[in-house]
């Protein structure tokens, strides 16, 4: 079979884009898509010309892992190694299980595919599907958080953690992108954070930037939050907060909670 090598380019693009996107997603890591789409460009170029060095056997696994760890790290954003290592796992694991089942939807329908030495180069384009799958995903997620932003930007939160209730006030700041090994965090007043957990079981902590320059919070993990807003209520449990060094008013909600379970 003839291959083209700008199709192969923009097929493993497109593959390693989306595999990369439901990567990001699994783990809930905080990458940008431009991070996603270098990565995906490195694989591309990889994955075109591994064929060209005729590998073969326990050579041609062992480079074919390392360049999955290496595309990794070069897409993911990370503020720990349990992070890299579990969006590392998520992304092979996902590459592993989309090639077995490629092959064998090939095998079943009788579509050609020639395996250049662990790399599949189809005469159907896998990957561009599977690309406009994941950019159709990014729209809607985009479109949703716009419509958080307008909606549910002041709303009534109710915390309950180890059998204590807090209510307050809560916004939604599409300006907060704190992270604590990928997930997504939510800052509340220090009175508020007290009244929910003693300080000295606070025990995790992580570095932010703010406005007002970098430092560094309390983290711990709230039972359940319970936000209500146009006579609607939404319920997240098992959600990382940060304890505000500053003096605030309202809890400042993360727009991605509502991404979270």
């Amino acid at each position: 079979m003839q291959v083209y090598v700008e199709y192969a380019l923009i097929e493993n693009f497109c593959m390693d884009f989306a595999l990369l996107y439901a990567a990001k997603s699994a783990v809930k890591n905080p990458c940008r898509h431009i991070r996603i789409a270098l990565s995906s460009a490195v694989g591309a170029v990889v994955a075109v010309c591994f064929p060209l060095f005729k590998l073969s056997g326990v050579g041609a696994v062992l480079v074919k892992l390392l360049s999955g760890l290496a595309l990794a790290a070069i897409g993911g954003k990370f503020q720990s190694v349990k992070g890299y290592f579990r969006f590392a796992c998520a992304f092979l694991l996902l590459t592993f299980v989309s090639g077995g089942a490629i092959i064998a939807v090939f095998a079943l329908v009788g579509v050609s595919y020639a395996d250049g030495g662990g790399y599949i180069l189809s005469s159907v384009p896998v990957g561009i599907p599977a690309f406009i799958v994941a950019l159709a995903v990014i729209i809607v997620k985009r479109l949703s958080k716009k419509r958080v932003k307008s909606v549910a930007s002041d709303v009534k939160c109710r915390l309950c953690s180890n059998g204590r209730v807090v209510v307050c006030r809560a916004i939604f700041d599409s300006g907060n992108r704190v992270f604590f090994c990928g997930e997504p965090i939510s800052i509340l007043p220090k009175h508020v954070a007290l009244r929910l957990v003693d300080y000295e079981k606070i025990d995790a902590y992580t570095t932010v930037n703010t406005v007002a320059g970098e430092c560094r919070i309390g983290v711990f993990t709230v039972d359940e939050i319970q936000l209500f807003y146009d006579d609607k209520k939404c319920v997240k449990r098992n959600i990382l907060v940060g304890v505000s060094n500053k003096h605030i008013n309202k809890a400042v909600l993360n727009c991605n909670l509502l991404e979270v379970d």
